[in-house]
């Protein structure tokens, strides 16, 4: 995607990702629709917070967390074993307004904020076409876009290793490892 970024082939890159790994590949315009796993947000002022630092107050303060006590989980998570003290364990605050914290990405059943669904809006109504690349759109913020794109007038083509939400409404699909296809689409 960052080559197609630089190419001038795509205005804005809309991903439900939450990790930052198109940035990391070189896409710069890119609107993380839910949010970003390396920030955390305070749900009462809405302070930014960068995780780490957060991470690294959690270990500072709670000294007896223990590797042996933690079991990783894929998304970030850890589950804390039935021996772990949790009435001794100390929770961060915002240290500007005292608030809760949270991770700033939406979770399942949450609202995306406007400001962010209006710029992915925006940048449709801008464009020639809405690429849809990898996603089956079974979530539905992202299927909101392809019911947008069409809605405006705007045409739709997936790359899609199976079948998509938006199938029916679509210009063009190819249907295929999405690997594959894009670097055969940047080489040409």
């Amino acid at each position: 995607m960052a080559l197609l970024e630089i190419q001038n082939k795509v205005s804005l890159l809309i991903t439900q990702n939450v990790d930052r790994l198109h940035q990391k590949a070189g896409s710069n315009s890119v609107l993380d629709l839910h949010g970003r796993i390396d920030k955390v947000i305070c749900v009462n002022c809405k302070l930014l917070i960068a995780r780490q630092e957060i991470q690294d107050w959690l270990i500072s303060k709670n000294p007896e967390i223990k590797s042996d006590y933690l079991e990783a989980k894929p998304d970030g998570d850890a589950s804390l074993s039935q021996d772990f003290n949790y009435t001794a364990f100390k929770i961060p605050s915002c240290h500007k307004c005292g608030g809760i914290l949270k991770p700033d990405v939406v979770f399942f059943g949450g609202t995306i904020p406007k400001e962010r669904y209006e710029l992915g809006r925006e940048a449709i109504l801008s464009s020639d076409a809405l690429l849809v690349i990898g996603s089956s759109l079974q979530v539905y913020s992202g299927y909101s876009f392809c019911r947008f794109a069409k809605d405006h007038g705007k045409p739709i083509v997936i790359l899609n290793d199976g079948p998509t939400r938006a199938d029916p409404m679509v210009l063009f699909k190819c249907e295929d490892d999405c690997q594959i296809l894009l670097r055969d689409y940047t080489l040409t």
